[in-house]
């Protein structure tokens, strides 16, 4: 390991980076050094421009894997080697925000279905019955069941922050059948052997495949089912803070994206003409309606 690398890595350590944030950042520099053939310490300003746009018009990257390079570099430079240039020359770029996909409770239930094994089907439903992001449903250890209290505890989720949810009644019956059955330790759902959980990808690849055999949106994933979780919620009538903290969102703003989603919101709205002050004012054309 080069010198540069190991004082980025430790300036990574130093701020408490979550181990799959160093791996992407680290990654993300030896790609940027590869593609000049000389270390980041010999590259400035406008090495990192000319590469940025190769990211755009040649890499075509997402605006999420664009934005991960962008922090990377800022660290670097800003941090680790001090450059006099100022890092806000690097610029984030705006990434589109459209609204989440979201499947309805009988959606949910067709893809559930759709999984044939079972432990791969519990792993889907413990997804959706607390809401948690894939790489929290994977780590989810063998104690985070507190069945005393019914809380699922989330240890170290996205930010390395613990937060618990409510433990769904039905969701508690189906992990102790499982338990009984597996009797899994130390984490709810391992690997290919015990001493690891499961992969990620290999969650992930349920779903894709239950997702083609029920039929939906090519687009549905396993953060399909936080969505869902989240809007289903709203719409029997959990309020935003509550929803935050379920979440672990550090931003009301995120969770309040989730509004757009809600039916019942959407419906309940008015339209203005139906609170003009005599709407019976209004003279409809003349001829028959075409609806």
């Amino acid at each position: 390991m080069t010198p540069l690398r190991q004082r980025f890595l430790q300036d990574l350590q130093l701020r408490n980076y979550a181990p799959r944030t160093v791996e992407t950042y680290l990654a993300a520099l030896v790609r940027f050094a590869r593609h000049f053939g000389r270390s980041p310490a010999q590259l400035g300003p406008e090495e990192i421009r000319a590469y940025q746009l190769h990211l755009l018009h040649e890499r075509r990257v997402s605006w999420s894997a664009f934005n991960q390079v962008v922090s990377a570099l800022r660290l670097l430079y800003g941090v680790t080697l001090q450059r006099p240039f100022p890092v806000e020359q690097i610029p984030y770029g705006k990434r589109p925000r459209p609204l989440p996909a979201v499947l309805s409770r009988d959606q949910v239930v067709r893809l559930l279905e759709a999984v044939p094994q079972p432990f791969y089907r519990l792993v889907l439903q413990t997804a959706y019955a607390a809401g948690l992001r894939v790489s929290e449903v994977i780590r989810l250890r063998v104690e985070a069941i507190d069945s005393a209290r019914m809380l699922l505890w989330v240890r170290q989720g996205k930010g390395r922050k613990d937060r618990c949810v409510p433990l769904s009644p039905r969701l508690l019956a189906l992990l102790r059948a499982y338990w009984q059955q597996a009797r899994p330790q130390p984490w709810l759902f391992p690997g290919r052997t015990p001493a690891g959980h499961i992969a990620l990808g290999t969650v992930q690849r349920a779903c894709h495949q239950a997702v083609r055999r029920a039929g939906l949106p090519q687009g549905v994933s396993m953060h399909t089912l936080r969505h869902s979780y989240a809007t289903h919620l709203l719409e029997a009538g959990t309020d935003l803070l509550t929803l935050q903290r379920l979440l672990g969102h550090r931003d009301l703003q995120t969770t309040a994206h989730y509004i757009h989603l809600t039916q019942p919101h959407l419906q309940g709205t008015p339209s203005p003409l139906d609170l003009l002050p005599d709407p019976a004012a209004l003279t409809p054309p003349a001829g028959p309606a075409p609806f």
